[in-house]
């Protein structure tokens, strides 16, 4: 093994991160190239060929409700089609149990002809209701796990009464799509549809045009699968759900509490100690910014009486230990006693604040466990009226891992100084209290044992680490170049 091979593989991460970050979901290609599902749904399609629906335009309703069902997983455990065609009367063309294909169902649709006659389009929902959404003709039983959903298309005003009757399908849970066409009443298609209505009405000035709104309900039925498409944050492993994901690890591997990313670090326990500038500088306002700031990072802890303890310093002019570690043992009674910290304000001594935790905060009569990970996390707003290089030294000599946060004028020079190696993971900056969160986002708190990086078995997990970065990328660039190569198919 080479020497220099672990500063390489490095480099590799960096390369493989920025990689990464550049990717973007490309909705419309996933659904061209196949990566999206439709959700489990009943649909029934409720088409107007009434005597107003000439027999040309009536083809041309034929060719969109194909175009639709094109998009459609269809199956008898995915999405199930009917279509009802209606005019004074009404004709069950297809039924939800009738056809398991989409070659069928297009056959289907393609030799269906108009009825010519009047408008009844409250008759036609009705027996949409009573008929066509029935178990007897092919429906599953309601769950939250299928979905109802009606397509009506119309092009005139009904000679009937829609109002009571679209309430009544809403409310047995069916979701109602109008479509209105030419000279269509308008008022009436808002009777009919789902809320919100922005959604569940259309209108297209003619038939000739009906044919855009197809991707509309392509995508409204699409459930993409996310991990498919690479819009996810897991670390490494993805799982799909109808419409979402869940991440997951590899063997050896803890799925952290964020629930996306994975540390081959047992979850074992750590003292956490927050050192707190309480200066007059800081100011009341945003004092409250930092309370809600330590509140971000304590939730990212996993906290409880064999993990994470927390402790909590305050400190100006002179220093006050807000709480002890192992006091709170809970996420909950920890934010509360955040939230009552009151503040000090006057000067900003570091120096002594550091020694304070040297001396009080890390020693068993305040609560911390012997053999256990320390951690402290120190936050500042401004310069240090005393000298911090002796307490900083000592602290990081004596093993405990410093974080060092800064915001406004706090000195930089001093951060690195109290911050652990590698600085850049263990010292931040930001020049308005108002960012805050994103360093928040950013300090995640490690509790793994350094390692020798010159050990071979160092070097052997950091390569296992970067074949499984390599493979997670290998796919991402496979699915991107599904989706490139449908959309250079769909232009052409």
């Amino acid at each position: 093994m080479k020497p220099g091979l672990p500063s390489c593989a490095c480099v590799l991460l960096l390369c493989l991160l920025g990689a990464q970050a550049t990717t973007e979901p490309l909705n419309a290609a996933a659904m061209a190239a196949g990566l999206c599902k439709t959700r489990p749904t009943d649909l029934v399609l409720i088409v107007d060929s009434s005597r107003s629906v000439r027999p040309s335009e009536f083809e041309q309703v034929k060719v969109f409700l194909t175009k639709v069902i094109e998009g459609l997983d269809v199956g008898p455990n995915a999405t199930r089609v009917g279509v009802v065609n209606y005019a004074s009367r009404v004709k069950n063309e297809v039924s939800l149990k009738t056809h398991r294909t989409k070659a069928a169902l297009m056959k289907a649709v393609s030799r269906i002809e108009p009825l010519s006659t009047g408008t009844m389009t409250g008759l036609a929902i009705q027996f949409a209701l009573n008929v066509a959404f029935s178990e007897a003709e092919g429906a599953r039983v309601r769950s939250p796990d299928i979905s109802k959903v009606a397509i009506i298309v119309t092009d005139g005003r009904p000679q009937d009464n829609v109002r009571e009757i679209a309430v009544k399908a809403r409310d047995a849970g069916i979701e109602m799509f109008a479509i209105g066409v030419g000279r269509v009443d308008m008022s009436t298609l808002k009777q009919m549809a789902s809320e919100p209505e922005d959604d569940h009405v259309d209108y297209v000035e003619s038939y000739s045009v009906i044919e855009k709104l197809t991707k509309k309900f392509q995508e409204a039925f699409c459930v993409s699968d996310l991990c498919a498409t690479g819009d996810h944050d897991c670390e490494q492993v993805c799982i799909s759900k109808p419409g979402s994901y869940k991440c997951a690890c590899k063997d050896g591997f803890t799925l952290m509490e964020d629930g996306r990313s994975c540390s081959a670090c047992s979850a074992s326990a750590t003292d956490v100690v927050f050192l707190i500038d309480g200066s007059k500088s800081v100011r009341p306002e945003n004092f409250e910014l930092v309370k809600k700031w330590i509140n971000l990072i304590v939730e990212k802890l996993d906290v409880a009486e064999n993990k994470a303890h927390v402790g909590l310093v305050q400190y100006s002019s002179s220093v006050r230990q807000e709480f002890p570690l192992g006091r709170h043992n809970s996420k909950k009674d920890l934010k509360d006693a955040v939230k009552k910290m009151a503040y000090m304000e006057r000067g900003t001594m570091t120096g002594q604040a550091l020694n304070y935790i040297l001396d009080n905060s890390f020693t068993p009569n305040q609560g911390a466990r012997p053999g256990v990970s320390k951690v402290a996390i120190v936050f500042t707003d401004g310069r240090s009226q005393d000298y911090i290089g002796d307490a900083a030294k000592k602290a990081k000599e004596l093993g405990y891992k410093m974080y060092a946060v800064g915001v406004g004028n706090a000195v930089e020079d001093e951060l690195r100084e109290i911050a652990s190696e590698p600085i850049a993971e263990h010292y931040f900056y930001t020049a308005d209290f108002k960012t805050m969160n994103q360093i928040a986002k950013k300090l995640h708190v490690n509790i793994c044992e350094e390692e020798n990086p010159c050990e071979c078995e160092s070097i052997v997990k950091f390569q296992k680490k970067v074949e499984g970065a390599l493979q997670a990328l290998i796919k991402k660039l496979e699915g991107i170049a599904k989706r490139i190569a449908a959309l250079e198919k769909k232009i052409a």
